[in-house]
């Protein structure tokens, strides 16, 4: 069997999991021992399953799915761009170096991204900077801080650093916080993909992938809604000049510069993103180990999967 990669999972270092248990301050942190839930800022809360904090389980389950190699991101419950700047720091330091460590240790079977207060643009920058020192391979990063999209004036330090860095910048959404969809856990299931196309079509539209064309922007759950409705954006560029008036190219064109994972769970979607956008833009990922995880990752063609990791 040849190599197999996992470019969206999840884990917390024993470090962080010490913080949180200390940190009683700034931020609200609940758990459940009995249902071992877990919930940050009284926000989405999630069954923290032994994957999530014990390494040697966590590489048994990939052993056992036969994945060779993961790239790990920290939780996006623990993005904490609510909170106070300097504790979102903290705490990104913190798991970035643990996450270094994890990754230079078992180097053979993991690589990782960073987080970063993304709520002080200027820091998160320097954060990316260093954790990259670090051998990181870029961030994990929200679609929003505070209603603020990613083209806000205000992340150009970072968009800026991360560009000079050639900078994986993973987009993971949040929960939306639409009032409609507070029933029937819609905000995760369809707001959670929404938040990536709003974000998505966002950078897309602004120019953004002209702009920072050294980024190697991302795409959670295989892009949100943003590949089945490309033909819309299409039209618009084609007879709204307002549209199109800060692109160099259509937007197909663009959607094929966004690198895209496989947790859609439909093998026929999965099969309408590669026509769209071409096999080597789709990168095996699963979201492990969160309840929607799909796992084992479907494994598409693997060309470009070493490129985009750096990995030899």
């Amino acid at each position: 069997m040849g190599k197999c990669f996992d470019i969206h999972t999840h884990f917390i270092p024993p470090e962080v999991m010490r913080w949180l248990k200390e940190e009683q301050t700034h931020i609200s942190v609940h758990w459940d021992d009995k249902e071992k839930m877990l919930t940050i800022n009284r926000q989405w809360g999630f069954r923290l399953k032994e994957e999530f904090i014990d390494l040697h389980a966590y590489l048994e389950a990939q052993r056992r799915a036969g994945v060779s190699h993961s790239l790990l991101s920290p939780i996006p419950q623990l993005f904490l761009y609510d909170a106070e700047a300097a504790v979102t720091n903290e705490l990104a330091r913190l798991y970035n170096d643990a996450l270094c460590r994890l990754a230079a240790t078992h180097s053979d079977r993991l690589s990782a991204l960073a987080t970063v207060p993304l709520n002080d643009p200027e820091q998160a920058a320097l954060e990316l900077r260093r954790a990259m020192k670090n051998r990181l391979k870029g961030a994990i990063i929200g679609p929003s801080v505070e209603q603020k999209l990613l083209t806000d004036d205000s992340f150009i330090p970072f968009w800026e650093e991360a560009n000079a860095l050639g900078a994986i910048l993973f987009i993971h959404p949040l929960l939306c916080d639409d009032p409609r969809l507070k029933r029937r856990r819609m905000a995760n299931l369809i707001g959670v993909p929404w938040e990536t196309t709003i974000c998505a079509t966002d950078l897309l539209l602004g120019g953004w992938l002209d702009r920072y064309p050294h980024v190697r922007i991302l795409l959670a759950h295989g892009g949100g809604f943003l590949p089945y409705q490309i033909g819309r954006l299409q039209k618009g560029y084609d007879v709204w000049q307002p549209v199109a008036s800060l692109l160099q190219a259509p937007p197909t064109d663009y959607l094929r510069r966004f690198w895209f994972d496989t947790v859609v769970w439909d093998y026929r979607v999965l099969q309408l993103l590669i026509d769209l956008v071409g096999q080597d833009r789709v990168l095996p990922g699963s979201d492990f180990p969160f309840d929607l995880s799909q796992w084992p990752p479907v494994q598409p063609s693997l060309e470009s999967i070493q490129a985009f990791l750096s990995l030899s």
